[in-house]
């Protein structure tokens, strides 16, 4: 104490030439977004030496190039059926099996186009609802596989539910089953070396995608992996918002019940989600797989299920995902139903939400009312506030803790998947969703928004209005932090 009482004015002129140091970098280095690089500015200005540490936790990019060059590198295995499809619909020779398709071609040509996701028609969905649904028909999935089971997921638990997928996952292991698991190094921090050690010694191989320095520890917030992917022999495939853990079955005291929605696929869309999962694991693994046509087996699906499989992330050269969000919002003619759990939507979107609103387009947002973030969740009420008087309607989700991903837009076009509607989902997440072209999906998934809101209370204006002074100051403080979080 006598040390730092002595050197006072040493320790904050070193602290501010590293803030000013940090400016620099931000400024002329790192290209951010403005109101994000202003932000950051604020911060390292008014709070020198806890600032630095934010930054490191939350604010570091100026690797990113670097870290993910090798991810970047795509093989062909769809660049040349993504080519022909575009090629295809310029020139209106493009077949659909369901004349519906055709007017979302421009969605499907942006697709192609952004992130070379490629159009199959012949899909099954079978859409979950509840943990008990979605791991019953996971292990059931898991029991079945004859060549090799891939699974990656971004919280992974070695609790109730976890220790039942690990053993199902070693038994098959043992049996000979090519075994991949994939998980975060942060969401899997729980998951101990001990729970993994039975799968590996059966033959089972683990990565993990950005592990931490220190064992349960990482520093590194920015540029997680939180897709959920699981596929079987090539043959069928998972995706959708659940995570492995037994609050994902509805047994955590602080959430409750957990409103979640994960779709299966059976069918050539199979193959989009194989290829971001060897493109994923050859990343994390540092380690080069089979050819990666060698896990992709012809298939043809047996329904008409339209499906493009987007994936998006720190490394894509376009936001993806929002794309797809915005396009779907823009052209609705009826209604937007949207279920996120973290609504902090970027200028673009908030824009679309207000004119769709405006146009008199039926525009319905549920978020949950328990929230697991709270800046997120005081966030999210400030941008409320601007969208309420255009006509746009919000719901808090009181049974539970609502985690679902989705966005329904008219009779026909609907998006399931690990992306929420906010900045970080957007910009510095790994994500991906499916894009669903489908009329019975589409009614499946409307119907049950409309289920749920017997379950909500709507936050009219006259409620947002009536809000305390304590809460607005919560909105204006997490409203400035937002672009972070």
């Amino acid at each position: 104490m006598e040390y730092l009482l002595d050197n006072y004015y040493v320790i904050i002129d070193n602290l501010l030439w590293i803030n000013i140091l940090l400016g620099v970098l931000l400024v002329f280095f790192e290209r951010r977004n403005p109101t994000s690089t202003w932000l950051w500015l604020m911060v390292l200005t008014f709070l020198p030496g806890i600032g630095f540490i934010l930054y490191l936790f939350l604010g570091q990019d100026l690797s990113k190039k670097k870290m993910f060059k090798s991810k970047e590198m795509q093989d062909d295995c769809f660049k040349s059926i993504a080519i022909e499809q575009k090629e295809l619909i310029q020139s209106n020779d493009f077949f659909h099996k369901d004349p519906n398709f055709s007017r979302y071609d421009d969605l499907v040509k942006m697709f192609l186009m952004n992130s070379e996701a490629y159009f199959t028609q012949d899909n099954k969905v079978d859409i979950f609802f509840t943990g008990e649904e979605k791991f019953k028909a996971l292990l059931e999935s898991i029991e079945k596989a004859e060549k090799y089971i891939h699974i990656q997921y971004y919280i992974f638990k070695s609790d109730g539910i976890g220790s039942k997928v690990l053993e199902a996952l070693t038994r098959k292991a043992r049996e000979g089953v090519e075994v991949k698991l994939l998980v975060d190094g942060m969401g899997g921090r729980r998951l101990s070396k001990a729970a993994l050690k039975p799968l590996r010694d059966a033959g089972g191989d683990v990565a993990i995608f950005f592990p931490p320095f220190v064992p349960h520890l990482s520093i590194r917030i920015n540029y997680r992996n939180h897709r959920k992917i699981c596929i079987f022999d090539g043959k069928e495939a998972y995706v959708g918002g659940f995570n492995v853990g037994d609050e994902y079955l509805g047994k955590s005291k602080k959430f409750g019940n957990w409103q979640d929605t994960h779709i299966r696929i059976m069918g050539s869309a199979v193959s989009s989600l194989q290829w971001r999962f060897y493109l994923d694991w050859r990343f994390a693994s540092k380690t080069e797989l089979k050819a990666c046509q060698s896990y992709l087996p012809e298939l043809e699906g047996s329904d008409n299920v339209g499906v493009q499989i987007v994936s998006s992330g720190p490394d894509s050269k376009w936001p993806s995902i929002k794309d797809g969000y915005l396009k779907m919002i823009s052209d609705a003619r009826d209604k937007v139903y949207i279920m996120t759990p973290y609504f902090i939507p970027d200028d673009s979107i908030l824009e679309a939400l207000r004119i769709a609103g405006l146009s008199g387009v039926d525009v319905r947002v549920m978020i949950p009312n328990k929230p697991d973030h709270p800046f997120v969740y005081w966030a999210s009420l400030s941008y409320i506030g601007e969208l309420l008087p255009a006509g746009v309607k919000f719901y808090t989700y009181e049974k539970g803790f609502l985690h679902s991903k989705v966005l329904i837009s008219d009779d026909f076009i609907s998006s399931v998947g690990t992306a929420n509607l906010d900045i970080r989902s957007f910009q510095l997440n790994f994500e991906v969703n499916a894009f669903i072209y489908d009329e019975s999906t589409n009614l499946k998934l409307a119907e049950k928004f409309l289920k749920d809101l017997s379950y909500c209370k709507e936050i009219t204006q006259e409620v947002y209005d009536s809000r305390s002074t304590y809460v607005k100051i919560k909105e204006s403080i997490s409203r400035l932090l937002s672009p972070i979080l």
